[in-house]
């Protein structure tokens, strides 16, 4: 796997076409999402940003599957990053009402255990398999707050939708895992599977945010 993923087994542009092509399904989710705001009266500026990190996240990911380098790495991570955090910091001032200051050192907590989780990672996993250590902390994140919002009848709807977003980044990030492991049986890896999950849990998770974060930032 000389090249990161077992799809690539060269630096040409569609090298890993699979891996590039399911990119679109992003940019679906991120439309889809629109559309769901648009519907329900589009107002919430901060939902909206986060529809368009999704966008961002489908053109960055398929900038770094088609000509990978450190510019386009960056344009891949970027978007998943400013999206995984400020997601989170959405989740617990809209879902939980938590205030601006424990919402900010919440978050900040939630970075610091991305890092360790990463760190530990490259510690101790195998290559192939330590770039998805520091994703094991987005899914605790949707864990943790689908089951505090499991406590509040009145949020059981993006309750549900979040705890559905976990069981559906649990196997995403399996199959994440597991790519470099497979090569050897599965040419084509199980990346682009990574990609198509991922963008049903990031729709799940722009659904809650206008279904729920909207009505809740209502009654504040």
């Amino acid at each position: 796997m000389q090249f990161g993923y077992c799809e690539r087994i060269d630096g040409s542009f569609w090298a890993e076409p699979l891996n590039a092509v399911t990119n679109a399904a992003f940019l679906i989710a991120a439309l889809a999402g629109f559309w769901l705001w648009r519907r329900h009266g589009g107002r919430d500026v901060v939902t909206l940003v986060l529809i368009g990190l999704v966008f961002a996240i489908g053109i960055g990911s398929f900038l770094f599957h088609t000509i990978p380098n450190r510019w386009t790495l960056l344009a891949d991570v970027m978007p998943i990053q400013l999206f995984a955090f400020g997601y989170f910091a959405f989740a617990l001032r809209r879902f939980l009402g938590l205030s601006g200051a424990i919402t900010a050192a919440g978050t900040l907590a939630f970075f610091v255990l991305a890092l360790g989780l990463s760190a530990l990672g490259r510690a101790v996993l195998p290559t192939g398999m330590a770039g998805s250590a520091g994703y094991a902390a987005f899914l605790l994140g949707l864990v943790g707050v689908a089951l505090a919002l499991a406590r509040a009848p009145a949020r059981r709807d993006p309750s549900r939708l979040l705890a559905l977003a976990a069981g559906t980044f649990a196997v995403s990030l399996t199959m994440r895992s597991v790519d470099g492991a497979l090569c050897g049986s599965l040419p084509l890896g199980t990346h682009w599977l990574w990609h198509l999950l991922n963008a049903a849990v990031l729709y799940l998770l722009l659904r809650a945010g206008v279904l729920g974060g909207a009505s809740s930032s209502r009654g504040e």
